[in-house]
């Protein structure tokens, strides 16, 4: 994997770090934050056995292909696109981000000039007076979409706005105008209307191709994504006859990804969007050996456990907060040969690996890999299982 491959000495030369604060690692080199990162997991993990080392990225900048921006005004009035500071509501004009895509930033500039040129009013979220709320725009390798996040319905000039947003940037292929009209914190509203295009962008990953909607799941580093999904298949070490369950699946990227190796695929999610859009994803594959539940995946394991159904391997992807206790238990009924669990947060791993061990399961392998340069935050992908084979031993 060329991700392993880190650049001695790389610095973010960012002019808006301490204005912005969101990068929280960006003063340091990226060794250094790749050695940071490291300890932590190392630390965290400690009593389950070792380490390897993390995967870095070999360029750490510029990998965010989802990027958001927010709409609002300055004391005086005028138009403001940028990010909220840290810790606040205040917005900072962040025109050139380090770890931002630089097609998507590009974009998100010539919106914030058109929304002044047009008198698209910027969005008061005291007053829950203006129009344009937040730009987002989701990049894939040929595909961009641009969602226009609005507090109305009813689009001023919308025919002249968007001849002169696709003449301005001719490499968007989708224009989407998402209604969000609630007094909330949430970016996107439940209500997409396609202004140009076909409404979503493709992307390919691990030689299988996802939809990605405005509203859609999708991992915002497609090289390191590649490296993560790859690590998971290795440790689930698939041979063609295991039943595969891809618990927290979300549209399916994970399982659908290394199921062609799987004799059957089945995943759980709690969103039913997400769930039809993981059925549309199997079918765009040709994956026929896909089954797909909306329900909660604590409950789901349990009822499979009940029925003693045979599952190999479990796949896990939980929120950052973790596992629930319930999906835990029901986890260890279930007793599946391998456990590949991919964490975004290694002290809520930490915290689940104490209730798998105590369960009977030992970790295997740990891997970090950095999904995110320039933050403090870190994925880890984990194989446990019951086997006793030395050659899955290493810290027993």
């Amino acid at each position: 994997m060329d991700s392993i491959n880190q650049p001695e000495g790389y610095f973010f030369r960012c002019i808006h770090a301490r204005e912005c604060g969101a990068c929280d690692l960006i003063h340091m080199s990226y060794a250094d934050q790749l050695a940071a990162k490291q300890a932590k997991v190392a630390r965290l993990l400690k009593p389950y056995g070792r380490v390897e080392p993390i995967l870095g990225m070999s360029n750490p900048s510029h990998y965010r292909n989802k990027v958001h921006a927010v709409v609002a005004q300055d004391r005086r009035g005028n138009a403001l696109a940028g990010v909220y500071r840290l810790g606040s509501h205040q917005v900072v004009p962040v025109p050139q981000c380090m770890i931002e895509d630089v097609r998507a930033a590009e974009i998100i500039q010539s919106v914030w000039v058109l929304s002044k040129a047009f008198h698209l009013a910027p969005y008061d979220e005291d007053r829950r007076t203006g129009f344009l709320r937040h730009i987002m725009v989701r990049v894939a390798q040929s595909e961009v979409m641009i969602v226009l996040v609005t507090a109305q319905l009813v689009f001023p000039g919308k025919n002249a706005f968007l001849k002169a947003l696709l003449k301005a940037q001719p490499g968007i292929t989708t224009v989407v105008q998402n209604l969000n009209d609630r007094k909330t914190t949430m970016v996107l509203g439940k209500r997409d209307i396609v202004l140009h295009g076909k409404g979503y962008i493709e992307d390919c990953l691990c030689g299988c191709t996802f939809r990605i909607s405005p509203q859609s799941f999708y991992q915002v580093n497609h090289a390191q994504t590649e490296v993560l999904y790859r690590l998971a298949a290795d440790m689930a070490s698939l041979t063609g006859q295991e039943t595969v369950l891809d618990a927290y699946c979300g549209v399916g990227t994970i399982g659908l990804s290394m199921a062609a190796k799987a004799k059957r695929l089945i995943g759980v999610e709690l969103n039913p969007e997400a769930v039809r859009d993981a059925l549309g994803n199997a079918r765009r594959n040709g994956i026929e050996h896909a089954h797909f539940v909306a329900d909660d995946a604590g409950r789901y394991l349990q009822k499979v456990a009940q029925e003693n159904a045979a599952v190999d391997v479990v796949l896990m992807d939980p929120p950052r907060s973790g596992s629930t206790p319930e999906f835990l238990h029901a986890l260890l009924m279930l007793a599946p040969k391998r456990i590949v669990y991919i964490s975004c947060d290694p002290t809520t791993l930490a915290r689940d690996l104490q209730a798998l061990h105590a369960g009977g399961y030992r970790m295997r392998r740990a891997v970090p890999v950095d999904m995110f340069p320039a933050t403090g935050h870190v994925e880890t992908v984990v194989l446990m299982s019951k086997n006793t084979n030395k050659i899955y031993l290493g810290q027993e």
